[in-house]
């Protein structure tokens, strides 16, 4: 059984289907049939209004036609349609949105009296159906305007249907009692359309006074306003409002844009982008815009709520993008604004930022947070900002004069200039890794042109305010030249040292990129020169040569053109022979650049992020970070995704690195930790270590391979490992002081050199050894030269004869440990007597640890006793006068290529521990095995072999 309510709301549809029919026929149609293609902007707005809102009459007669034959089923079909089978219940939502669609239309045209301005182009016509109109209306006066009836006639039709639909609506509730299951979907469908009610009526007044102020404002001021979807919400005319410090004769609130009105000047404020201080001030309240600050005053605090509850809410529904339902403040959503946004702006007033687009998160009116800042001249800056200026990492991109040619600033940035660590590609092919501050480079950095580059340069070091500065190492491909030492507004002045390919060393003073005053002159066949230069680093003035052979010569040189060298001096042939370390084992550099300065920059950083506390967000500002480069990439609008090791969760990984060093305190553990820690490009000692690499192999790989920077190189090694160690300390006690735990004492000097040699240096020594060792193998080429001669001589002899040869006792040899073959004869066996010996020194070439190789002497002298003890069938401990032939022989049949080089830089690297014990004793008897071998004695082969064999 039907209820008269669902009889009245057929009735009711289609009253209203058939009025829509004929406002379509009666007015729409007319209006868009007599409105020509109008030339003007303003007339085709119009055409585009009335066409829009004849697409949404359409639409709504549809949905009235679809609701009327759901009405009409469930009259006829009572038993088996349910009430919620009506299109007004189950599909209420949608029904709704119709009607706001074309609510909105309608009130679009309206505003902008499309109506009136089309009516004029035929108001005889629209005289003529006056009387039709009135059909349609009630209350149309025959005085009135055609505009206005044809307003009236889209308005009450619409307005009396929706009242009438909640009036039955609230009826049928009522009538179908509490406990009906469709209740629910009635009284929703009652309330959504009350909603309507209330949003129609405010829709249609925003729009009569929105059509009202354009007719009162200037042509000019409503040509820079007028839109069809833009609706007045408050005008200063009717609450007085006084704008400081911009002085506005009025102020206008629409729904997109907050307008300030000076004589003929309009500034507009997009309200997405306009900020409401929170803060309570008496009768006044603050507003924040990005290029303005201003503040709305008023005579009484009635007029201050009124106007910044509006201006908050206008804000609230701008960013929602969609009218608040059913009025204004009523929107599902929070009522305050929310503090941090996204969106993009152009700024206009005149600065740095003029003319630039910046899309991404805002904060109180200024850019904060992850953003793009675009300017026209092609410049693009992404990252992140703080307070409008950028700040931490960011990326920025400038092209060149040239085409297709591009500065790219990978680097964080602090208050708007590069500001911490940076990789900067340069569109002239040269690359900078390194610190600045205030937007210049200072601190540790390498400037390095390309391999593309035609010419290929190099600077590592120390700079200052943008100039090369302090100790650093700088290389010039062209020339075949590596300069090591001090630099002073970006030229080499101070101490320095030259190293060329040709193997030439120079060694002196410059000053304004030429050396002056006194220097010394290394050539590659060990000659000295120690005298003044040109500077152009040519012999010239009072000097002497020192030559190989022991023969100087003292004089006056001189390089004329033309004329090369020459010289007018005393050449003495009767010196005696230089001592090797004063020529082929001088060292330069030592005492010119302290080794506790030269590598501040590198250093420095790192000290100031443990002061810091280590705080994980500025660890890649202080430590570096490393990205992925191709040009693809920097071409590209996508840069942004270049790949940082970095993570992003820096103080969570921060935290954990604390809490290990905090777990990892005893002995073992801490070597573990160390290991793993020297080990990762992301730990912060990680990151030190690979720094320190880059700086070692800067200045002495390639070029720098010299045997006269040995010493340099090995003190350096030292020195890191001290910074390493003191690196850890400052890391361990900032873990300490996070759990409020008391620091560690601070250690003295022994205790701290025995945890560097024993710790630190074996665990870092393999980041260095390649570019070490090699200058260890220079600097003892010569001795190892008489070594592997001496080597070769005794490899000729076999078992028997050598250890004969070396006076070895024969009560001594391994004689039960040969396995002769038939027709064999002991005299003739080669390299099988004290073969687990000889095969346990050869390890000692596959590690670069220097404890390691030490213990691996002490296992070879193991095994030298074990053997000999097994041969006299007892236990037996051999004096030195026994140990040291034994040693040779082992040492000669182990064959260890470069033993000079790995003997000293055992020595050298060594922990002092070990001083006067047991792997010091085995070192000097190793030491004394080489010398022994190099002597002439071991380059003679035997005249004649004894051939009998020992019994």
């Amino acid at each position: 059984m039907c209820s008269p309510e669902e009889s009245a709301l057929l009735r009711l549809e289609e009253v209203f289907s058939a009025t829509l029919a004929r406002i379509n026929s009666l007015v729409l149609q007319p209006l868009l049939a007599a409105a020509p293609e109008p030339s003007d902007p303003r007339g085709r707005e119009c055409l585009q209004l009335l066409q829009q809102l004849h697409r949404c009459s359409q639409q709504l007669w549809e949905v009235t036609e679809e609701s009327l034959h759901s009405l009409r089923e469930r009259l006829r079909h009572p038993d088996t349609v349910g009430l919620e089978s009506l299109l007004l219940l189950r599909g209420a939502e949608g029904v709704l949105q119709v009607y706001l669609e074309y609510i909105k239309s309608y009130t679009s045209c309206v505003a902008v009296q499309a109506f009136q301005k089309t009516a004029k182009k035929r108001s005889e016509y629209w005289r003529g159906q006056r009387k039709a109109l009135r059909q349609l209306l009630w209350g149309v006066s025959s005085e009135g305007s055609v505009g206005t009836a044809l307003v009236q006639a889209l308005r009450q039709p619409l307005t009396h249907h929706v009242q009438q639909y909640v009036l039955l609506l609230l009826s049928l509730g009522d009538s179908i009692g509490e406990h009906h299951p469709t209740r629910e979907l009635v009284v929703h469908a009652a309330a959504l359309f009350g909603d309507l009610q209330s949003f129609m009526r405010q829709e249609l007044d925003q729009a009569v006074a929105t059509q009202a102020l354009w007719h009162a404002l200037s042509s000019r001021q409503r040509d820079a306003l007028c839109t069809p979807t833009r609706r007045l919400l408050q005008d200063s005319q009717d609450i007085p409002v006084t704008v400081t410090p911009l002085r506005a004769e009025r102020v206008l609130l629409f729904d997109d844009v907050l307008v300030l009105l000076q004589g003929h000047s309009v500034h507009t404020f997009d309200l997405k982008l306009v900020w409401v201080d929170p803060e309570q001030d008496g009768c006044t309240f603050h507003l924040f815009t990005p290029e303005e600050e201003f503040s709305f005053c008023f005579k009484d605090p009635q007029g201050q709520a009124v106007w910044k509850w509006k201006v908050t809410q206008a804000v609230c529904q701008a960013l929602r993008g969609n009218k608040d339902f059913p009025v204004l403040g009523a929107g599902p959503e929070p009522s305050q604004p929310p503090t941090c946004r996204s969106m993009a702006y152009t700024f206009l007033a005149e600065g740095r930022l003029c003319q630039a687009t910046y899309e991404g998160e805002w904060c109180q009116g200024r850019p904060h947070g992850k953003g793009t800042l675009r300017w026209p001249d092609g410049r693009n800056h992404v990252g992140n900002f703080c307070q409008g200026l950028e700040h931490g990492f960011g990326i920025r991109l400038v092209p060149q004069a040239s085409e297709d040619k591009f500065d790219c600033y990978k680097c964080h940035w602090q208050e708007g200039s590069m500001c911490g660590y940076g990789i900067c590609e340069y569109g002239n092919d040269e690359v900078y890794k390194g610190y600045f501050q205030a937007g210049l480079r200072h601190g540790f950095g390498v400037l390095e042109s390309t391999p593309q580059a035609p010419q290929h340069c190099k600077y590592t070091g120390h700079w200052e305010r943008g100039q090369r500065s302090g100790y650093g190492i700088g290389e010039d491909g062209e020339r075949g030249e590596r300069y090591i030492g001090m630099w002073q507004a970006d030229q080499r002045h101070g101490p320095g040292v030259m190293v060329t390919q040709a193997g030439v060393c120079y060694q002196g003073t410059f000053q304004a990129d030429k050396m002056v005053g006194p220097g010394i002159l290394l050539s590659e066949d060990d000659s000295l020169y120690e005298g003044t230069f040109t500077r152009d680093l040519a012999l010239v003035g009072k000097g002497k040569v020192t030559f190989p052979n022991g023969f100087t010569l003292e004089g006056i040189f001189g390089n004329g053109v033309g004329r090369g060298l020459h010289t007018q001096g005393v050449l003495d042939t009767a010196a005696l022979p230089p001592d090797p370390s004063s020529t082929c084992k001088r060292q330069l550099g030592l005492g010119a650049f302290p080794v506790e300065s030269r590598w501040q920059g590198v250093y420095g950083p790192f000290r100031d992020f443990v002061r810091a506390g280590c705080p994980g967000d500025l660890q890649e500002a202080l430590l570096g970070f490393h990205v992925q480069s191709s040009k693809e990439l920097r071409k590209s609008q996508e840069y942004l995704c270049c790949e940082r090791t970095q993570p992003d969760d820096g103080v969570g990984r921060m935290d954990e690195v604390l809490e290990e060093l905090l777990q990892h305190r005893e002995p073992e553990a801490l070597q573990q930790c160390l290991r793993k820690a020297l080990s990762s490009s992301l730990h912060p000692l990680g990151k030190l270590l690979r720094t320190l690499m880059l700086t070692f192999q800067a200045t002495y790989a390639g070029t720098g391979a010299n045997k006269h920077l040995q010493g340099l190189a090995r003190e350096e090694v030292k020195q890191h490992a001290q910074e390493l160690w003191a690196a850890y300390r400052g890391l361990l006690q900032v873990a300490l002081q996070r759990k409020g735990q008391a620091p560690e004492a601070e250690e003295d000097t022994e205790t701290r050199d025995l945890q560097v040699h024993g710790l630190v240096l074996p665990l870092m020594l393999p980041s260095f050894y390649s570019e070490l060792f090699t200058l260890y193998l220079l600097l003892h080429e010569r001795e190892d030269s008489f070594y592997s001669q001496g080597i070769t001589n005794l490899s000729l002899f076999p078992d028997t004869k050598l250890l004969e040869f070396l006076d070895v006792q024969k009560h001594l040899w391994p004689l039960k440990d040969l396995t002769l073959t038939t027709n064999q004869r002991h005299s003739l066996v080669t390299d099988k007597c004290f073969l687990s010996a000889i095969e346990c020194l050869q390890k000692v070439i596959t590690t670069v640890d220097p404890r390691e190789k030490l213990e691996v002497l002490e296992k070879t002298y193991g095994e030298i006793e074990a053997t000999v003890s097994r041969v006299l069938g007892q236990e037996h401990k051999l004096p030195m006068d026994d140990l040291l032939p034994l040693l040779i022989y082992v040492v000669s049949r182990a064959r260890i290529q470069h033993l000079g080089a790995e003997i000293h830089l055992i020595r050298d690297m060594m922990d002092p521990i070990h001083t006067g014990g047991l792997y010091d004793f085995l070192l000097t008897a190793l030491e004394s095995c080489y010398e022994h071998i190099q002597k002439e004695d071991m380059h003679r082969l035997p005249s004649r072999w004894d051939s009998r064999e020992p019994r």
